[in-house]
């Protein structure tokens, strides 16, 4: 299982992922699960993927083999407007679980994937979209400023009681780390190392990028004034009428 997320606000666009693609008793891996293309001046991109590695992977290589291509029909640099280019991600998924449908569907598994694709073309806004196993995408919207991919249930509820459109993309790359972390906590499929980017709207340049391990200063940091912070607030939470007493 795995856990990605972009956020985005009117200064920019943040991403974060874990990097667990396994988890059981006795064999843990671990992968990158965030992609970063840079073309500077030009165009920015950031691809978060989950579900089946092997169908990624494939997309991830395909993207690459296209971009050395100079014959290549379409590739990450030929569209005009980035839901284009979530169009052709779509596309290429849908292509590789087509190939390997049969041997997964006799092995018990899927070869679904999911991606979220974000970042800005010059002279376009910043956007994110989120790229189904079908083909299709969405984007966000204003009561919505966020996408997730494969276990967000438990990082669900500080997104949706902290994020806006004006939250400045440091908290809302503090949000992210929360989002992760508060994940991390309540699923064993979802584990650190955790990646996290942060874009700049209108800079076209090479998005700020950290790993943070469970050893890393800030995240252990971060991890003890959360929980402290939670304990403090419940404890000044109402009290019962027959607590009054």
């Amino acid at each position: 299982m795995t856990y990605c997320l972009a956020i985005k606000v009117n200064k920019g666009v943040v991403f974060a992922s874990d990097s667990r693609t396994n988890a059981g008793v006795d064999y843990i891996a671990t992968y990158s699960k965030m992609t970063r293309f840079v073309w500077p001046g030009e165009r920015v991109l950031v691809l978060l993927t989950s579900g089946s590695l092997a169908t990624s992977q494939a997309v991830v290589n395909a993207i690459k083999r296209d971009l050395e291509d100079p014959e290549a029909e379409f590739t990450l640099r030929s569209g005009n407007y980035l839901h284009e280019v979530a169009q052709y991600i779509g596309e290429l998924s849908q292509k590789e679980q087509r190939r390997h449908e049969k041997a997964m569907e006799k092995s018990g598994n899927s070869a679904e994937s999911s991606f979220i694709l974000g970042g800005q073309i010059n002279g376009k806004s910043h956007e994110i979209f989120m790229i189904y196993p079908q083909g299709n995408f969405v984007s966000t919207s204003t009561d919505t400023p966020y996408l997730q991919i494969g276990e967000n249930k438990y990082g669900k509820p500080i997104l949706d009681r902290i994020i806006t459109p004006t939250t400045s993309l440091e908290d809302a790359a503090r949000c992210a780390m929360v989002s992760l972390d508060s994940t991390i906590r309540s699923n064993i499929s979802v584990g650190p190392p955790i990646e996290l980017s942060i874009m700049t709207a209108g800079t076209m340049e090479a998005p700020y990028h950290q790993t943070f391990t469970m050893n890393s200063p800030m995240y252990k940091s971060m991890q003890k004034q959360w929980t402290q912070g939670l304990k403090r607030t419940f404890n000044r939470l109402p009290r019962f009428e027959w607590e009054k007493s």
